[in-house]
């Protein structure tokens, strides 16, 4: 892979980095912190629905992000042919 190549793979891979981390932040603060008065006028399982996103709504998108990270990631590493073997190794 040439310079160019590898400059527009790490841009790529910086942008698909800075959205997602975006959206785990605005999940996280937003509905943790700032929007948590509102949520929690709405009762889910008998729990306040902004306890709920502050608790386990960010755990579960963070989970997320890094399943559509690694799926987009094997895309693009296809797209470059940057691509990972197993490699097996003979111990004499």
């Amino acid at each position: 892979m040439d310079d160019a190549a590898r400059q527009q793979y790490w841009r790529r891979n910086l942008r698909l980095m800075a959205v997602l981390l975006t959206i785990w932040a605005l999940v996280s603060f937003g509905a943790g912190i700032l929007f948590v008065e509102p949520l929690n006028k709405i009762v889910v399982a008998g729990f306040p629905l902004g306890f709920w996103f502050s608790q386990q709504g960010a755990i579960l998108t963070f989970v997320a992000i890094i399943a559509v990270y690694v799926w987009r990631m094997d895309k693009l590493d296809a797209e470059f042919g940057v691509e990972e073997y197993e490699q097996e190794v003979h111990h004499s």
